[in-house]
């Protein structure tokens, strides 16, 4: 009995709650096949029992069917929660995403889409295999900012096939509705469509998937968190209070949820001039750093306001791709190794507090602006 034939046959173990095998996904690493004995190696995404019990039991009753009398199946599985979205529970409806990177703000305008798009991008060129999902369902501005406006996505059987840009895969309400509709639905619609966006959506193997929050900590934040383990959350922000006031409601969600909280982007932190090229203090700057500190995190990067960065956006030519040599750029690249760096810590230090996640009862931008 070769390798390919026990493949072969673990090809109809069907990873629970999908319809891909085991091998599809990519979950089995290693086997040692002695006479009439294996031992296979399985590393899943998932740490709930019966998803283990199930793996185990489908896989003994192929393997013993190519003629082996003893099967082991050793499986691998994310470690006892600390902290992350999701993990008790076991639940990941997109278990070939090895990393989630929740990107959000207490409110809009402050240059969130903006930001996704850049740390997407600059995750990328460093390497990454990177998805971008755009999860403001009623204000989809991706698909402008990365010039794929008006492209429709393939559809394969029941499943979507993300549009592909600038090295990463990407998926917006905007692909799928026509320029200028707007979407009126009430939150079970919104908490579907992330859903669906997830499980329905062809991503392919990828190191993390940058998901462009709506603003706010509703419906849309909730699902997510109680659909996949999300590795780190990010907070946008700019400079004025009352950004920071809201920034403070988004990084007291991260807590609530069990997302691992990577920092805080302060966006529109000074203005770079496009005459003289220095750097002026109109809205403030560092502002965020005492708030950081107040909810045990970092500031990641203070992204100026650059006229380049507005023109990139409006024009599908983010500034990180297209101008990797400015000031903007290569803050963005530095944030992008930041984040990457605290993901890895977060995998290094094992599994998220997977506790069953219930919603809680709550107790201006100039012309300079980006989105």
């Amino acid at each position: 009995m070769n390798k390919e034939q026990v493949l072969e046959a673990l090809r109809n173990v069907i990873y629970p709650g999908f319809t891909k095998s085991i091998v599809d996904f990519g979950f089995v690493k290693d086997m040692a096949i002695d006479g009439e004995s294996i031992r296979v190696f399985v590393d899943i995404t998932s740490s709930a029992e019966e998803v283990k019990k199930q793996i185990i039991q489908d896989a003994e009753t192929e393997l013993k069917k190519l003629g082996f009398k003893e099967v082991f199946v050793d499986i691998s599985a994310p470690k006892a929660p600390i902290e992350r979205s999701n993990s008790m529970t076991g639940k990941n409806i997109a278990p070939q995403v090895k990393n989630f990177l929740m990107i959000s703000s207490g409110k809009g305008g402050v240059g969130k889409s903006t930001t996704s798009v850049n740390i997407a991008v600059a995750l990328a060129m460093q390497g990454k295999k990177v998805g971008l999902l755009d999860a403001d369902i009623y204000g989809p501005n991706i698909p402008r900012m990365l010039g794929i406006e008006g492209i429709r996505p393939e559809v394969v059987g029941n499943k979507v096939l993300p549009i592909k840009a600038l090295g990463i895969e990407v998926m917006s309400m905007g692909s799928l509705m026509e320029e200028g509709q707007s979407v009126i639905w009430r939150g079970s619609m919104v908490m579907k469509a992330i859903e669906q966006f997830l499980r329905d959506i062809m991503w392919s193997d990828l190191d993390v998937l940058v998901i462009d929050m709506p603003p706010g900590t509703g419906d849309a934040q909730l699902t997510l968190a109680q659909s996949v383990p999300v590795t780190a959350g990010i907070t946008v922000t700019t400079p004025q209070k009352v950004s920071l006031d809201d920034s403070k409601r988004s990084l007291d969600m991260f807590k609530k949820l069990h997302i691992p909280t990577a920092g805080i982007i302060e966006n529109m932190s000074g203005f770079i001039c496009p005459g003289d090229g220095k750097e002026y203090d109109i809205f403030g700057m560092g502002t965020s750093e005492p708030v950081a500190k107040e909810y045990n995190t970092q500031l990641i990067a203070r992204i100026p306001i650059e006229p380049e960065v507005r023109k990139g956006g409006d024009e599908g030519k983010p500034v990180t791709y297209y101008q990797p040599d400015s000031e903007t750029a290569k803050r963005f690249q530095e944030a992008a190794s930041k984040i990457w760096q605290f993901i890895e810590k977060v995998n290094e230090e094992g599994g998220a507090d997977n506790s069953a996640i219930q919603p809680t009862t709550p107790p201006g931008v100039s012309a300079c602006s980006v989105r």
